[in-house]
Order: C-alpha cells, then sequence, then structure tokens
C-alpha cells in the first residue's frame, strides 16, 4: 500500500495507514455527529413512509394473527442472514414478553437448528431448509412469518407455497419493491419497506415486527370480536 495515498475520509478515520498521519479529534467526533444524525433522520423518515404505505397491513396481519393464535396457532418465523436474526428475536418476544401483562404465545424460529438446516441442505437443497420444517410443524390454522429484505429468497417462497398448501396464515415482511413475495400469491398479507437500504430496511421490519406485537396483544387482551 502506498502511504501517502488516500482518500480524505480514509486519512481521517484511518490516519495511522498513513505517513505521518494524525487525526485531528474535533473533526473525527463532529464527522461521527454528522453521520449518526443522518443515520437516524434516515431511519425515522422510512419508518413514517412505511407507517403511510402499510400502515392498513399492519394493523390488519396483527388482527390475523391474533385471531389463530386465540384458536390454537403456533407461529413460525424464518429468514436468512440479518433476517434469520429478526425471526429469532420475533420468536424471543412471543416465548418471552417484554411486558408482565402479555401472555406467552407460541413459536418457532425455523432458524435455529443447525443440524436440521446442514442435513436439508445438503441431502435435498438449500431451497428447501425452511420448507421441510413447515411440512414437520405446520397444521392448518398456525402462522408462518417470512421476512427477507429483497422478497426473492427462494427457500422463503418454497416454505411459504408449502405453507399455504397446508392452510397456515401466511406473513411477509419485505424491502425494495417487495420481490416475489409481494407479487405472488403465497402470502395473505405483505408488509413492504419501500427502501433498497438493506439496513435500514432491516431497522423498519424489526419495528414492523414490535407493531406486530402490540396488535397482537391488544387483540388478546381485549377479547376477540
Amino acid at each position: 500500500m502506498n502511504t501517502n495515498e488516500g482518500s480524505e475520509y480514509d486519512r481521517l478515520f484511518y490516519p495511522f495507514l498513513f505517513e505521518g498521519g494524525k487525526a485531528n479529534i474535533e473533526d473525527v467526533l463532529a464527522q461521527v455527529q454528522h453521520s449518526t444524525l443522518e443515520k437516524c433522520h434516515e431511519i425515522i423518515t422510512l419508518r413514517q413512509a412505511t407507517l403511510e404505505q402499510a400502515g392498513e397491513q399492519i394493523v390488519a396481519a396483527g388482527q390475523a394473527m391474533a385471531q389463530a393464535f386465540a384458536h390454537g396457532a403456533t407461529l413460525l418465523a424464518f429468514g436468512n442472514g440479518g433476517s434469520a436474526t429478526d425471526a429469532q428475536d420475533l420468536v424471543t418476544e412471543l416465548l418471552c414478553p417484554p411486558f408482565a401483562h402479555w401472555s406467552p404465545l407460541p413459536a418457532i424460529a425455523l432458524t435455529n437448528d443447525i443440524a436440521v438446516i446442514t442435513a436439508v441442505g445438503n441431502d435435498v437443497g438449500f431451497d428447501n431448509v425452511f420448507a421441510r420444517q413447515v411440512i414437520a410443524f405446520g397444521r392448518k390454522g398456525d402462522i408462518a412469518v417470512g421476512i427477507s429484505t429483497s422478497g426473492n429468497s427462494a427457500n422463503l417462497l418454497v416454505a411459504m407455497e408449502r405453507a399455504r398448501k397446508q392452510g397456515l396464515l401466511t406473513i411477509g415482511l419485505t424491502g425494495y419493491d417487495g420481490g416475489k413475495m409481494l407479487h405472488s400469491n403465497l402470502i395473505d398479507i405483505c408488509i413492504n419497506v419501500p427502501s433498497h437500504y438493506i439496513p435500514r430496511i432491516q431497522e423498519a421490519q424489526a419495528t414492523v415486527y414490535h407493531a406486530l406485537l402490540e396488535v397482537i396483544h391488544s387483540v388478546l387482551e381485549n377479547g376477540i370480536s
């Protein structure tokens, strides 16, 4: 590496890479503050846009999920990468609610069992890692929640097709233009985050499923109409 070259950004944040490099701490802090405020503005704006575009779907999904839970449903959640951790977080919030007045609800994250995932991925194919578990766990009236930033993940589409065949309520969380999940007939209710930037999509999707939890528990607490 030529230690005499580098962008202004590189020299500011990585001064140790350059000869005689020395950062001005005030400049660094000012840049960090600006970047942080910019990101906060982006996520607030995107959350507002998501509410305006998909507010009715969020309420409808929460009500439908509450109805299913009231009739004994189990929720099956799944996704890839960061969306896998979102699926696990959703399930954790259902099994171990953050508020004492919220009752635990049955849920399974299909992303948790690495032995099952690698067995199916190796022997059958990665597109089937969630569908095989839907076959095993899913019952008519249960809930399938698929989370994807693109809406095009093949293994989610295969799982949703299987869930639909088995009579599960299918809920999708997507980004970009919603992809195949939004524009197919596999998803009963698809909530789309209108962004092309993955970090912001995932942050807004986390807000969406926490809002779903609020709706679910509100409906259950006030009785099913």
